[in-house]
């Protein structure tokens, strides 16, 4: 059962008011998702919580069939889909915090589950997800499963459109100075990124050496895992400074001055050692 701590709502927008210079993380939900713990964590509310209840009483009024054709997925998962709806509320006991919600490749490289209380506290002002449904989430804001991407069409408005349903609201709540390093997809970034100066992101790409032909390419399971892998280091390591941010030398990875572009550091693996999802449910099963 999760306790709500109101205490800490004011962060964001102390963060917003005096363009706080540190770095700031964008890394973005995923479709995977695990039940709410009953556990004893202490949980902030979503800052856009009132547009989410606000979205999420439309979706709620959304038939199974009306689901699974927005979302193109098969009537069984639909169906699932419309009990998450179905129950989906603000009450913190049957919620828990965002950084510990999802179950995606982008966490498996977060690896939250074993980052330190004091790594917690400081993602706390540091890590922000990027949501269909709550538009952005700090770590320990409580939420419930769901499924919503940012893609989906929805058929009526003026929830049709999730950016114009979102605007500018999500860019606002980011710190109105500092870098924005920017591992969430590009679906999910475009909440922020049509709103801010180009100059302030920066966007790390993530590339694994083919066996045979020993070139560079995207994978996209690969790059997924990195992107959690480079959020977990950043937050661990405490970088604080833009120019170290290639020293980044986790799961295989290593900076590559000749890839690169300003703004865009690319890192390369030869020997790709992270764990995707799939990998993780065997070694725990």
């Amino acid at each position: 059962m999760g306790k709500v701590d109101e205490s800490v709502n004011q962060t964001d927008e102390v963060d917003a008011a005096t363009g706080s210079q540190a770095l700031t993380i964008l890394i973005h939900t995923s479709k995977a998702m695990r039940p709410a713990p009953r556990g004893g964590a202490t949980l902030s509310v979503p800052v856009l919580r009132g547009r989410a209840e606000e979205l999420a009483t439309y979706l709620k009024t959304l038939s199974v069939r009306q689901l699974a054709a927005v979302m193109e997925i098969s009537p069984e998962l639909a169906d699932r889909t419309h009990g998450l709806f179905a129950d989906w509320g603000t009450d913190p006991a049957q919620q828990s915090p965002a950084i510990d919600s999802f179950a995606g490749d982008i966490y498996s490289g977060l690896r939250a589950c074993d980052l330190t209380a004091a790594d917690r506290a400081y993602a706390e002002g540091r890590l922000r997800i990027l949501s269909g449904l709550y538009g952005i989430l700090r770590p320990h804001d409580g939420i419930q499963p769901y499924r919503l991407e940012m893609g989906y069409r929805l058929p009526d408005p003026p929830y049709a459109n999730l950016y114009q349903f979102w605007g500018d609201s999500v860019a606002r709540r980011l710190p109105s100075a500092g870098v924005i390093v920017d591992l969430a997809a590009i679906e999910y970034n475009r909440l922020v990124t049509r709103f801010l100066p180009r100059d302030r992101f920066v966007s790390p790409r993530f590339l694994t050496m083919h066996p045979k032909t020993g070139e560079p390419r995207f994978v996209v399971v690969h790059a997924k895992i990195a992107r959690g892998a480079f959020a977990r280091w950043l937050l661990s390591a405490r970088v604080e400074n833009p120019a170290d941010i290639v020293e980044f030398a986790e799961i295989g990875y290593r900076y590559e001055p000749a890839l690169s572009k300003p703004r865009q550091p690319a890192f390369v693996c030869k020997e790709f050692e992270g764990k995707g999802l799939s990998v993780r449910l065997h070694d725990l099963g």
